[in-house]
């Protein structure tokens, strides 16, 4: 299978050159979030959650257009990075939490041998990275509340992490397959439409 030929040849070139301008892209759309989510944040006690996981979005996003693996680590950090460059109110600890958060999409992709690329893997990709983010968040002390709020926080994190990095993703990604744009990137068989569907 034409798509099972380009995981063996592991990352080229192109391919990090095309991971790193998604994290490019991803991290602009990142620092702009910061306003969108201190905008929702006041409207009901944890609302910012729900806006939460466009963060998780880019490493997702990467491994459903190139398939291999790295792209969303690489990804996730290279969006954190520049989050952190253009002033996320985070500063360097954005850094922490795009590595922690592309880690823990990798580990999904890698357990499904980087073989699925449909809604389901990405949704749960970007679930695994809601947890990644708890554990830091325990660690700067962002989760020491008492049970029912963090019951609230993360569920609605996890909402959002499924809701951005799998359908969202998802959606997106089919939009430029369809254009043909990605076909230089990837070049799309019938077996991996089929894998879309999983």
């Amino acid at each position: 299978m034409q798509e099972q030929a380009s995981e063996k040849k592991g990352l080229r070139f192109q391919d990090i050159l095309i991971t790193v301008m998604i994290g490019v892209v991803f991290g602009v759309i990142f620092k702009l979030w910061d306003s969108v989510y201190s905008i929702v944040k006041p409207l009901f006690p944890q609302a910012g959650q729900l806006t939460y996981g466009m963060w998780f979005m880019a490493g997702p996003f990467a491994y459903l257009l190139i398939r291999k693996p790295g792209v969303a680590l690489i990804a996730s950090l290279a969006a954190a990075n520049l989050s952190a460059l253009l002033g996320s109110g985070w500063g360097l600890e954005t850094i922490m939490y795009g590595f922690v958060q592309g880690l823990a999409a990798e580990l999904v992709f890698a357990l499904a041998r980087y073989r699925r690329g449909g809604l389901a893997i990405a949704g749960a990709a970007g679930i695994m990275s809601a947890a990644g983010s708890f554990l830091l968040d325990l660690g700067y002390g962002y989760a020491n509340y008492e049970t029912w709020v963090l019951v609230l926080k993360y569920g609605l994190r996890v909402i959002s992490a499924f809701t951005f990095a799998g359908i969202f993703a998802y959606f997106l990604m089919r939009a430029l397959e369809a254009t043909g744009v990605t076909k230089s990137i990837r070049p799309v068989a019938k077996e991996e439409y089929a894998a879309l569907d999983r």
